[in-house]
């Protein structure tokens, strides 16, 4: 099997000058410098430390305080709902809480639905 002329087109050799793209040489600067990964994670370091102190933090403190609250909470106290209803804590069980929210009006809720928590006595209604 012949070629047709001296160098298929596949396979011919260019006669310029072969040069070093910027790109190899930057990477092999970097290389040598081993401190410079290290500073580069650094901004990432300290922003993660900033919003573990200024948001993640008092979050947990918030989660803390209410747990604590709704575990303790007991007949008498007055409660807001994650839906936002507003009565008064008539029976406590393991896993429910009857609340009164008008006289004579009792539904039952999920205590871990309760969304705040305040003491025996803590809001009256305006009207009474």
């Amino acid at each position: 099997m012949k070629l047709a002329g001296p160098n298929p087109p596949h396979l011919q050799v260019s006669r310029e000058p072969m040069l070093v793209t910027p790109a190899y040489a930057q990477t092999a600067g970097a290389a040598a410098d081993p401190t410079g990964g290290i500073l580069g994670l650094a901004p990432l370091i300290l922003i993660f430390v900033a919003f573990y102190f200024l948001m993640i933090r008092p979050q947990q403190k918030r989660m803390k305080t209410l747990q604590d609250a709704v575990a303790a909470v007991k007949k008498g106290d007055s409660v807001v709902t994650a839906g936002g209803i507003v009565g008064k804590v008539v029976k406590v069980d393991e896993k429910y809480v009857e609340l009164e929210i008008a006289q004579g009006v009792k539904v039952r809720a999920v205590k871990s639905t309760l969304a705040e928590v305040m003491a025996s006595g803590g809001a009256k209604p305006a009207n009474d």
